[in-house]
């Protein structure tokens, strides 16, 4: 089968498409075909080597060869232990653990797999499981927004904040959203009621408060933090710099209520979003799709902060 791997931390430009053999699903194992599988910042991460907690499993070199975590496609094989799937299913899932979904088949374990909803699409659907899971638990299960609250998320241009910007207003908060200059009307079409640039704002210095700050791109201490919170307000932590996380997960507490988002593989989360899409309640906004031989481009294309939603490899 072909598979894009690498095996030095780098530019994109270290990313070869090979051919391997197929992996055999063993256990609690299932094979996917691979549709679609959509590029999150964790591939990034993972692909450059920083920072340095991408490196967990593998400090001198990739834990795995392939990478590629949030798959769509449909079960080709499953292991003895499989009772949820058989082949031919269509199926879903954030394959973090495994990864491999740059590729034409993946294994996954079956427990980070749902049934893909029909009316949605491939490419849909590889769109949602990193991404639609973190902003789920960030705005509806971890940060309890309700109607009238201020929520301002940075980072809101990629794919989680697009999510998190629209449930933030499903549940009837206002919302600032931040990111670069490109993002601004990406962020205003995606529903955010004010947009700032922070290369020119520093949402932690221009005296608003906010009862939730969901931070995707973290990069100010904790003493800056409390200055963007409303009394009660809420810090989580989703991603950004080394220094932020120790802050945060050390003197978060000590100084207000600052807490990593420890993001939970969720098939019922997943399941919950898959319904606001079809419902059309929630819009999944790909800005663009690359075929496989094009993964280099795809990464790079998020990596360097230009993507406006999801970015979705599409895999024939």
């Amino acid at each position: 089968m072909k598979a894009v791997t690498y095996s030095t931390y780098g530019p994109p430009s270290v990313l070869r498409l090979a051919e391997v053999d197929r992996p055999v699903p063993r256990a609690d194992e299932v094979l996917v075909a691979v549709r679609a599988v959509s590029v999150n910042a964790s591939d990034w991460e993972t692909l450059v080597g920083r920072p340095l907690y991408s490196r967990i499993g593998g400090l001198r070199r990739p834990r795995v060869p392939t990478l590629g975590s949030d798959i769509a496609g449909r079960v080709e094989a499953v292991g003895p232990a499989v009772t949820r799937f058989q082949v031919g299913d269509e199926v879903f899932g954030d394959n973090l653990e495994r990864k491999g979904g740059f590729a034409e088949y993946a294994i996954a374990r079956e427990r980070v797999l749902a049934l893909k909803p029909p009316g949605l699409s491939f490419d849909e659907a590889s769109a949602l499981p990193q991404s639609g899971v973190i902003a789920w638990q960030g705005i509806r299960t971890k940060g309890h927004v309700r109607p009238g609250q201020r929520v301002l998320v940075n980072g809101a241009g990629g794919g989680t904040g697009a999510y998190a910007i629209q449930l933030a207003k499903l549940d009837g908060a206002e919302v600032t959203a931040v990111d670069n200059a490109a993002k601004l009307d990406f962020m205003r079409t995606v529903g955010a009621d004010h947009v700032l640039d922070y290369t020119k704002t520093d949402f932690t210095r221009d005296g608003s408060r906010y009862d939730l700050v969901l931070d995707l791109a973290g990069h100010h201490s904790v003493l800056a933090h409390r200055r963007a919170l409303a009394p009660g307000g809420r810090y989580l932590w989703v991603g950004g710099a080394v220094g932020t996380l120790f802050q945060v997960l050390l003197a978060g507490p000590l100084v207000g209520r600052q807490r990593l988002l420890v993001v939970r593989n969720s098939t019922r989360d997943l399941l919950e979003m898959a319904a606001l899409c079809l419902a059309g309640t929630v819009v999944t906004h790909i800005d663009r799709r690359y075929p496989l031989d094009e993964v280099p481009a795809a990464l790079s294309h998020l990596g360097e902060g230009r993507a406006l939603g999801k970015v979705v490899v599409t895999v024939t």
